[in-house]
């Protein structure tokens, strides 16, 4: 038989805190061996009770859910899955260890509380396996590292178009899903202002793009923005999947622009890397660069071959430094890896095929 996994359950709302409970414990594969009512009381309670893993609600009176993090996870790091509302400082808490997170749904919509209980049950089961990944002190994605551009323009003017990547230049091609949120901000950030343009997908929900890619552009050289349909692909730009949409490469004229629209899920994600990253195989062959960072699954696997049969230079993040070592793992079994290698030295090699 095999063994439960251990949950622990983190939330003030005792209302909401029973409905987790039961819904974790109505799968035969998990076990709620507790609860905390708050961060003060989690932490008394965790190193008592050894759980796999932990859902952690991020906004709690007295101490929040990533306060509490930053003190507790450097000596006791527990894989946590975040439950939160729409909310910038679920990427606060990425950044400081949690594994992952899901959008708290509303409690009186049942078909919304089936999604979200799948959607968690799923990553309870990641998180079990995931390694925690603790903030290095030069990547620290506190304030303090923003990047100040040197001339910042928030709003560029209409009539100052800039140049759209032609047919002839590089498209540098992200993938990613657990634990990608700060592994693309590590690559990301090492990027200077002039490179390709870039287009990204991380499985992530609508709402949470914008501000994902808020933040990218707040600690990146590159402006980063979540793509919009028709946006095109712009040396100095990154354009971000929005959640629930697909996001594909399209022709442009003499250049590229993504197409971001909805439709069925492709490797059981949308957005998905496959999809983006077979848009890219087909048309910018070997002109194009893939790299598939940590995540749970095959997603982007199948697509990342495809550019690389097409000529172009594919890159896998290695196991030691993935939080799950799941996608670039299926990537790498099947061929479609030119290189594999750590997180640090990705942004190297990328820019080494330039």
């Amino acid at each position: 038989m095999q063994k439960k996994i251990r949950v622990m359950v983190i939330d003030d709302s005792a209302v909401f805190r029973s409905f987790l409970i039961q819904s974790i414990n109505a799968d035969p594969r998990f076990e709620v061996i507790g609860y905390a009512v708050n961060a003060f009381d989690a932490r008394n309670k965790i190193p008592l009770l050894k759980p796999d893993t932990v859902t952690l609600d991020i906004e709690m009176p007295g101490m929040s859910g990533l306060d509490f993090l930053k003190e507790f996870l450097p000596t006791h790091p527990v894989p946590v899955i975040l439950v939160s509302s729409l909310n910038m400082k679920v990427f606060d808490a990425l950044a400081v260890g949690a594994v992952d997170f899901v959008r708290k749904p509303d409690v009186d919509n049942h078909i919304l509380k089936e999604a979200f209980t799948a959607t968690l049950l799923t990553k309870l089961v990641i998180a079990s396996n995931s390694r925690v990944r603790l903030p290095s002190a030069s990547l620290s994605a506190s304030p303090a590292a923003t990047y100040t551009r040197p001339q910042p323009a928030p709003v560029r003017p209409l009539s100052v178009p800039r140049s759209s990547a032609s047919v002839n230049e590089k498209i540098i091609a992200i993938g990613a899903s657990t634990g990608g949120t700060e592994a693309i901000l590590d690559v990301m950030r090492q990027f200077p202002a002039h490179m390709p343009g870039i287009v990204i997908t991380q499985h992530m929900p609508p709402g949470f793009t914008g501000m994902y890619a808020e933040r990218l552009n707040r600690l990146c050289k590159m402006e980063v923005r979540e793509a919009k349909n028709g946006d095109k692909v712009q040396p100095g730009l990154a354009l971000l999947a929005p959640g629930g949409l697909q996001m594909r490469l399209v022709r442009m004229g003499a250049g590229y622009a993504v197409q971001c629209l909805p439709g069925e899920k492709v490797s059981g994600h949308k957005p998905s890397v496959d999809a983006l990253f077979d848009s890219v195989a087909s048309l910018v062959r070997d002109k194009a660069i893939g790299v598939l960072l940590t995540g749970m699954g095959a997603d982007g696997a199948a697509g990342l071959l495809r550019m690389r049969k097409n000529g172009a230079y594919t890159v896998g993040q290695d196991k030691e430094s993935c939080v799950v070592y799941g996608m670039p793992m299926e990537a790498y079994k099947i061929g479609a890896v030119c290189t594999q290698a750590s997180l640090l030295s990705i942004p190297q090699i990328v820019m080494s095929k330039l």
